[in-house]
């Protein structure tokens, strides 16, 4: 039961921070959201930052979670690229469409999403979560993907970002969009472009293993 209500006030406190920010919301909003007194929401968590914590803790139990699900190569440069180069097109088109449904059909981390880009100016902490998982992070590991399938680290630098810009544009296009339906048509149409730009580069880089062996 006290797993339970934990849950529900990291639930209740990342929906304010969406709405608010992080910074915006205090523990005393939170208490009222939930209808209980601050004394009680203390006995759950210390601070504020101990939710924020916690709903860090979930989204990466989360992330790793899909990752595994999708069979997609672990965040490990020195292995995952490798392994990427076994990984079958379609693995990597299903990941990239669950990637944006979980970032804006799925509450707990469309919620996320928001309060970072919330407070992405306003705190450096969370400027830095929000560089992880929205910004730099994505493309290290695009960048990181691809360069196994390059000559260069500019080039996979550039193939990372062509792939992964247009899907960080749609985030923002998807929460101000009347037909949400059509923001997916538009990212999967994207990612079976791209995906064929990489065929052939994979295909290169192949054809250049078996050269040199």
């Amino acid at each position: 039961m006290a797993g339970g209500t934990k849950e529900r006030i990291m639930e209740t406190a990342l929906e304010l921070f969406a709405q608010s920010g992080y910074l915006g919301t205090s523990m005393n909003d939170i208490a009222k959201q939930l209808g209980i007194t601050k004394a009680a929401l203390y006995k759950h968590y210390n601070s504020k930052q101990e939710i924020l914590n916690r709903i860090v803790e979930q989204m990466n139990e989360t992330d790793y979670e899909r990752a595994k699900e999708y069979e997609m190569p672990e965040t490990e440069p020195e292995s995952f690229a490798e392994a990427y180069l076994h990984t079958s097109i379609e693995k990597i088109r299903m990941y990239s469409m669950a990637q944006f449904r979980h970032w804006t059909e799925e509450k707990f981390s469309s919620c996320f999403r928001k309060m970072l880009t919330l407070e992405q100016y306003r705190d450096p902490d969370l400027s830095k979560l929000y560089q992880n998982y929205l910004a730099t992070g994505p493309l290290n590991y695009m960048s990181a993907i691809f360069r196994k399938m390059t000559n260069s680290d500019e080039m996979a630098k550039q193939l990372a970002l062509e792939f992964y810009g247009p899907i960080f544009f749609l985030y923002s296009v998807y929460d101000a969009a009347d037909n949400k339906a059509q923001v997916f048509d538009m990212l999967e149409t994207h990612i079976e472009r791209f995906i064929a730009q990489i065929e052939l580069i994979r295909g290169k880089t192949v054809e250049n293993i078996v050269e040199e062996k």
